[in-house]
């Protein structure tokens, strides 16, 4: 909806609305909020935005438009919710913070509410009552006492907000498999393609026939290989080095080849906007037929890739960068653990496939480390914390590991910056990822925070060498992650922008993702974009770009919901761990001093699950206690708990 209504504050021509549109412009023009011409524009004095609301009750408009937040008091909501897309009118008073009021409520922030079945018992009589499986407030629908006593009581609901009715039985609180469910229900995600698009993808084929694309360049007998975690299925990249050359050829998955402009597949794509991980499963953006097979850089397979040729001179530095269509035939599929096996020397079990891979794949490993250590001269690094979790076949946790950054996660994470930098030098306008300088209050904060922890800072230092600092000390004092994390929640979260704004914790001037479009759609239009330059094509180019900037503000966000969508679930199974476990003690550690205080758990199957403390008392930052699970609520996903002295 947000890029909709970045089209109405330009101006849209009356014949360029959507037919699913047409009901919201009537109502604008009937409250004459936008003109009545041609051109359909939302007039000066109204303001579309978000709303935020204070403890207080009273509100700010964040405008869409450049601008400073307006404060909206209780009685100019007009029922509007935190998070609700609005319109406003700005109200002219001489003295005071710029005021508004809601006129319009354009889309609520949430349309979906999950809510599941309680009873309670009044005067001996059975009660049914549904709850908001996040608050645990009393939620109220559309539906007869009498048919919600036919359903078993922690029967799971998706609710509309708009009609308040129930949608659809998502199952019950007791299954462990619905807790997918009420994550993907909570953020309006559906696993389930359309009948036109599942259509469309399957049109394609399972194989590519190279004689149909003869103006492509040929490389299928060149060595390439994909390295990825065990379990994918998604193959996006693969790389090869001609060590003659002393290129680097990283190929991506040729996505737009499929995936047409508009088309039943791509308005799904647009939709979802990032594929979502489950320990267990995904929840792809694009169907399985072209995520897992015709799009995917499968093992012996033949397939269309979008390539960079990125040449080195003999200190590593690129000399020349070329991006062109072609075919390819990755000759290995190998895990993350494999080639860092590789890479220890470790060559058991090798053929003649492998040897002739590890010809160039060693060679490149030592030109990478040089290139990252040149990088991380004026770039952040951190070490990251994240979960690695398996369920078991009830649904519930088997067990839990923290995924360590290796090797061979660092080579492909360079070969895929190297492309994305040189993707992003081709662009002046368009879809670039962006960084920005973290502001001087968040800085102050952080710095108060390392000073108690007795990290000494230098404030008159540049940021970038302070951090570089900052991470020796927490190393030798042996809390470098910790530390690492505080260093990434004071600055600001990375996203995505038409303009070129820079990548701050890279330290590179110029960067966007080109390396995923079987995942992210950021990547995806990206290609389209690269694609009309190479061509020439001025007519398609100005086309992908007409409203380029409300994309990148609504990929942004969506990739914010699926992250939002994981840690959901993640919590709901910590949750299930926690409630069996009530009473036991684990080693943890502080993470939050400002009370009510959040641990992290440590150890065994609640490893790196948060749990809200019931203590009182000020705890230091990053202090280890033991932790006594006091109560774990299975619908909130929240778990509680005390420190034992």
């Amino acid at each position: 909806m947000k890029e909709f209504i970045y089209k109405l504050i330009k101006g849209i021509d009356r014949k360029d609305i959507p037919r699913d549109k047409r009901d919201l412009i009537n109502d604008l023009i009937a409250f004459k909020i936008v003109t009545n011409g041609k051109i359909i524009k939302i007039k000066s004095k109204y303001i579309p935005g978000k709303i935020d609301i204070t403890k207080k009750g009273f509100g700010f408009l964040i405008p869409m438009t450049k601008g400073k937040d307006l404060l909206i008091e209780e009685h100019h909501l007009n029922s509007a919710s935190k998070g609700d897309l609005v319109i406003a009118e700005k109200l002219f008073n001489k003295k005071g913070r710029p005021k508004a009021k809601v006129i319009y409520i354009i889309e609520k922030a949430f349309a979906y509410t999950v809510g599941y079945l309680t009873f309670e018992i009044k005067n001996g009589k059975k009660i049914p009552l549904i709850r908001n499986i996040k608050t645990n407030l009393p939620t109220y629908v559309k539906v007869t006492k009498k048919a919600l006593k036919n359903l078993p009581e922690n029967a799971v609901f998706k609710i509309n907000n708009y009609t308040s009715t129930i949608e659809e039985v998502l199952g019950v609180l007791d299954d462990p498999w619905v807790d997918e469910k009420i994550s993907l229900a909570l953020y309006n995600k559906k696993e389930e393609f359309s009948k036109a698009a599942l259509l469309e993808s399957q049109s394609y084929g399972d194989y590519v026939d190279k004689s149909m694309y003869p103006d492509r360049i040929d490389l299928t007998d060149k060595f390439f290989c994909t390295i990825d975690p065990v379990t994918a299925k998604d193959h996006d990249d693969a790389i090869y080095f001609d060590k003659d050359e002393n290129a680097l050829y990283v190929a991506i998955a040729d996505v737009s080849e499929y995936v047409y402009l508009n088309g039943n597949i791509d308005k799904e794509a647009k939709e979802r906007g990032f594929s979502i991980y489950f320990p267990h499963k995904s929840i792809p953006m694009l169907p399985r037929a072209l995520s897992e097979n015709i799009c995917s850089l499968k093992e012996n397979e033949d397939r269309l890739s979008f390539i960079f040729k990125i040449t080195l001179d003999k200190n590593n530095n690129v000399i020349k960068e070329e991006l062109f269509e072609g075919i390819i035939n990755s000759k290995r599929k190998y895990s993350y653990e494999k080639v860092d096996e590789f890479l220890a020397g470790k060559f058991e079990n090798s053929d003649e496939t492998d040897k002739k891979i590890l010809s160039w794949l060693l060679p490149l490993w030592e030109k990478i480390k040089h290139i990252r250590a040149e990088r991380l001269k004026t770039g952040l690094d951190f070490e990251s914390d994240e979960i690695k979790m398996i369920l078991d076949e009830n649904g519930l946790i088997k067990e839990v590991s923290i995924e360590e950054e290796t090797p061979s996660h660092s080579l492909i994470e360079d070969c895929m910056l190297l492309a994305n930098k040189a993707a992003a030098k081709i662009i002046d306008y368009g879809i670039f990822r962006v960084h920005e300088k973290p502001s001087s209050t968040t800085i102050d904060e952080l710095y108060n925070n390392l000073l108690s922890l007795g990290i000494e800072v230098n404030e008159d230092e540049d940021f970038v060498k302070n951090v570089k600092n900052i991470q020796a000390q927490a190393k030798e004092i042996g809390i470098k992650k910790e530390v690492d994390k505080l260093i990434i929640k004071a600055q600001q979260q990375a996203r995505y922008d038409a303009e070129n704004l820079g990548h701050y914790a890279l330290g590179f001037e110029k960067y966007t993702h080109f390396t995923s479009p079987i995942r992210r759609y950021s990547d995806l239009t990206l290609h389209r974009l690269l694609k009309s330059i190479i061509r020439n094509d001025e007519k398609m180019k100005n086309f992908i770009l007409r409203n380029i900037e409300a994309l990148v503000v609504k990929i942004s966000e969506l990739e914010r919901e699926a992250m939002k969508v994981e840690w959901d679930f993640y919590d709901r199974k910590y949750a299930r761990v926690a409630k069996i476990n009530i009473g036991k003690i684990y080693k943890g550690i502080i993470e939050d001093t400002e009370i009510p205080p959040i641990a992290k758990i440590l150890e065994d199957k609640l490893l790196g699950s948060r749990v809200f403390l019931k203590d009182k008392k000020q705890f230091n930052l990053f202090e280890k206690v033991d932790i006594e699970i006091v109560d774990s609520n299975i619908a909130t996903a929240k778990i509680r708990g005390k420190v034992i002295d």
